[in-house]
């Protein structure tokens, strides 16, 4: 009836009274929507508002881009890149090719990634959006009420707010860890001298990518993990192989090693971890931190204004990516759940749009479909559930795999290492979780991405035209093994019987 209508939207009157509450709205705005933070998030929030034609400032306080552009994405695979191709040249008399000696320079290895970044950088520049029709702001924001933030001493209104600040390298509060010059993600790459022993601390994909990248170029490397397997999200199976994999390469892998101090002792440095009840002394020239991530929700008013961090340490957003403010919005690693670049410009879409039409229609977010990639050697891909989850979470399922090491194309290109394993619904194709290891995983992963994303099962993928020869192709192989298993044995008899009866 009308009354629980009426009585709904009583209700949210009061409680956005309650919200804003000594807090007075202005008549006119500057802008339709402010974004704080210029990296994924808020570039593709900034971009969204734009194209559809609403009045949008964009407030960054140091380099356009964000962490993916200047310390993270980009810079990293331009490093693995060249990690990559020293390993190629060790690998050389399995290509028919002999006397190959790759000499480099590091700080040129380092140069070439800052040049990498400096040809990225255009993408995600002033210039382009300005030109876009953003009004781009160089300096310190500080959110100074519901519709107000302030920059470097100006003040500006907004009907709308998203705030997209972003994460920052965690530092564990390890015992005289500010006795030394230590390395995060942030200052890596100023890098210009090659750590001889080197600790990478920490199992997840950032520490499993330098760790590589870092031996190949010539570091010996101890990487150290609290939990008992290093990639934990993954499958233990996937979390063994990699650790075989890095034990081939010279790496020395301390999984259920705890850092609690690190030790100046005669100019030399030392970590001290806890392993089993004892003491584990580490040498090391240079130890690199990567234990994890942030959210930046300090420093810039949220907490003076009373925005709402939930226990993870992220702003706490509503389905819409509302805070408890219903205009300010938030999106990207300030929010999470996932610290990926793909899915802050994912969540982006969503707070736009919520941010300037909600008024007409509302988008709840839809994680469903989160795909990621390790970008070790060979890389780990993943969308949907694991083996794991789907015991831990009481989910039945059907496996089916398919090794890369069969693969025409792998075996050619010397890359003939990993498998796909698809999961799905018990009797049926339909596809709840891929998990793939192996050279371009991470390509690979796209068409279960779609195929999730659209409800489409392993039969349209196996009815697909895939190139041959071409790495592709694994993927309508596992389909292929997974019709097999699924062969209607009756009918394949009496087809049979019909051959027979044919022959005479």
């Amino acid at each position: 009836g009308v009354f629980p209508l009426i009585a709904k939207r009583l209700l949210t009157v009061l409680k956005l009274r309650k919200v804003y509450a000594g807090h007075r709205k202005p008549r006119h705005f500057d802008y339709n929507l402010l974004v704080v933070g210029a990296g994924s998030a808020g570039l593709v929030s900034a971009y969204i508002a734009a194209a559809v034609k609403a009045k949008v400032a964009l407030v960054e306080k140091h380099k356009m881009g964000g962490d993916c552009l200047n310390t993270g994405c980009v810079p990293s695979k331009a490093l693995l890149r060249s990690a990559k191709m020293i390993s190629y040249a060790s690998r050389s008399q399995e290509f028919g090719l002999h006397g190959v000696d790759v000499q480099f320079d590091f700080a040129e290895v380092m140069e070439r990634v800052q040049r990498v970044v400096s040809t990225v950088e255009p993408h995600d520049s002033i210039e382009r959006y300005k030109g876009l029709g953003v009004d781009v702001l160089t300096g310190t924001a500080r959110v100074t009420g519901p519709w107000t933030v302030e920059v470097d001493g100006n003040e500006l209104s907004a009907r709308n707010i998203i705030i997209a600040t972003g994460a920052s390298p965690y530092v564990p509060p390890i015992k005289g860890i500010e006795q030394i010059d230590y390395l995060t993600s942030d200052n890596l790459w100023a890098l210009r001298e090659l750590p001889q022993k080197l600790i990478v601390l920490g199992g997840g994909p950032i520490g499993c990518e330098m760790t590589q990248a870092f031996a190949r170029l010539g570091s010996r490397v101890v990487q150290i993990e609290m939990g008992d397997r290093i990639v934990p999200r993954e499958d233990p199976e996937v979390s063994d192989y990699l650790v075989e994999t890095f034990e081939r390469e010279g790496i020395r892998v301390l999984t259920g090693h705890l850092a609690r101090e690190v030790r100046l002792e005669s100019g030399r440095q030392w970590l001290v971890c806890e392993h089993l009840g004892r003491q584990v002394k580490i040498e090391f020239d240079r130890l690199l931190v990567a234990v994890g991530r942030k959210a930046n929700t300090e420093g810039f008013g949220l907490e003076e204004l009373g925005v709402q961090i939930d226990s993870r340490g992220t702003v706490a957003v509503d389905a819409l990516l509302r805070t408890n403010f219903p205009n300010i919005y938030c999106a990207g690693d300030v929010v999470g759940p996932y610290q990926f670049t793909h899915t802050a410009a994912h969540q982006a879409w969503y707070a736009t749009v919520n941010a300037l039409f909600g008024q007409f229609k509302t988008f709840k977010v839809d994680y469903r479909v989160i795909p990621w990639c390790t970008f070790t050697d060979a890389e780990i891909a993943r969308v949907g559930l694991n083996e794991s989850e789907a015991l831990a979470q009481g989910i039945p399922f059907e496996e089916t795999r398919f090794g890369i090491d069969d693969l025409d194309r792998a075996i050619a290109d010397g890359e003939a290492q990993g498998w796909i394993k698809v999961l799905t619904r018990p009797g049926s194709d339909k596809i709840l979780g891929v998990t793939i290891v192996g050279h371009h995983a991470g390509d690979l992963l796209a068409e279960y991405v779609l195929a999730m994303k659209y409800n489409l099962g392993l039969n349209k993928i196996l009815g697909t035209i895939h190139t041959y020869p071409t790495l592709a192709e694994s993927n309508k192989m596992v389909a292929g093994e997974w019709k097999k298993a699924h062969a209607p044995q009756k009918l394949l008899e009496w087809v049979s019987a019909y051959h027979r009866w044919r022959r005479g």
